[in-house]
């Protein structure tokens, strides 16, 4: 890791760690709304920004973790078993859903998974015997960890931050192994992967199913941060917003979804101020954002150093010109 890699993230946990004590509960519970969807798009960071896959079904992964913890917890299963089931049930549908990626690509795909995507909303919404249908689940409990209660919303809160932090050190090892480098091999160029032993169709599978793992962790925690779920956070609409939130940050950037999550979370709540004129603040930023900055917000540093590089290019072949001038001058 860079050395400005590591100080942004000694920042970023600090600034994790120090705030919100300060805050009130609803300052602590919209940072834990934070830190949930930087799980879920971390998983869609690593189907997109390194696998280069478009997906516009994550938040259905999202709704069946969400689903698996609570209908458990309905029958009294406890959390720590929903949890687990909640990730291996998403890694096994993953797969599944990463099947049509064997033959679709780009736009196509995407099409394919917001069909799964609507497909899952419709059994969230009609099945009531299993859901709870547009009524819902309620009563969902948060768990205790060795004793603790995670009960408030401060120690849920570092619970969830504890689990953030872990997931994202997994994801880090898992870039920087040989799968990670295979991912970003397939992005670049699949028929130069596949001819360097990359099998396209095992990564692209991995890459759809890890993703929705991430997914089903954040949709569990979800689930036991707000008590009640029901069909409407789990939409189409949904997963366009999570695959908003990791293009503004940065696609292919490991703290993209940082930066993403916060103004998909974050400010919209800060933009309240403009009362009914919100929306159209916060879709004019994004749209302003997207122009300027169409690799997202990480993507400045790059910006500035090619700025640079290019500078000192054109001064170093001008400096040659006039080198090379000053030589012929002086034989004639």
């Amino acid at each position: 890791m860079k050395p400005l890699h590591k100080f942004g993230l000694l920042l970023i946990v600090l600034v994790m760690l120090a705030v919100p004590p300060m805050l009130k509960n609803y300052g602590i519970y919209l940072f834990t709304y934070w830190l949930v969807f930087i799980i879920a798009t971390m998983g869609l960071n690593l189907t997109i920004g390194y696998a280069g896959q478009k997906s516009l079904g994550h938040a259905a992964f999202f709704g069946i973790g969400a689903y698996t913890v609570a209908i458990l917890l309905q029958h009294g299963i406890s959390f720590w078993i929903g949890l687990p089931l909640a990730a291996i049930g998403c890694f096994g549908i993953g797969l599944l859903v990463g099947f049509p990626a064997l033959r679709v690509q780009t736009i196509y795909l995407a099409f394919a998974t917001l069909g799964f995507n609507t497909a899952v909303w419709l059994v969230m919404r009609n099945e009531e015997w299993l859901t709870g249908g547009t009524f819902g689940i309620n009563g969902i409990t948060r768990p205790a960890l060795f004793g603790l209660d995670l009960g408030s919303n401060l120690s849920y809160y570092y619970f969830v931050l504890g689990v953030t932090l872990i997931l994202g050190a997994l994801l880090f090892g898992l870039l920087r192994s040989p799968w990670g480098k295979a991912f970003t091999a397939l992005r670049d160029n699949p028929i130069r992967a596949e001819s360097l032993g990359v099998s396209v169709q095992a990564y692209t599978l991995l890459a759809f199913a890890i993703g929705a793992v991430y997914a089903g962790v954040a949709g569990a925690l979800f689930a036991s941060l707000v008590g009640f779920i029901e069909p409407a956070p789990f939409t189409v609409g949904s997963s366009i917003m999570m695959y908003l939130m990791v293009v503004l940050g940065g696609s292919g950037y490991f703290f993209g979804p940082v930066l993403g999550a916060a103004v998909g979370v974050l400010l919209p709540e800060w933009l309240r101020f403009a009362q009914a004129w919100y929306l159209f603040v916060f879709g004019s930023a994004v749209i302003l954002l997207m122009l300027w900055l169409p690799d997202g917000l990480l993507s400045i540093p790059d910006r500035i150093r090619a700025r640079r590089q290019s500078r000192e290019a054109s001064a170093a072949r001008a400096a040659s010109a006039a080198a090379a001038a000053a030589a012929e001058g002086g034989q004639s």
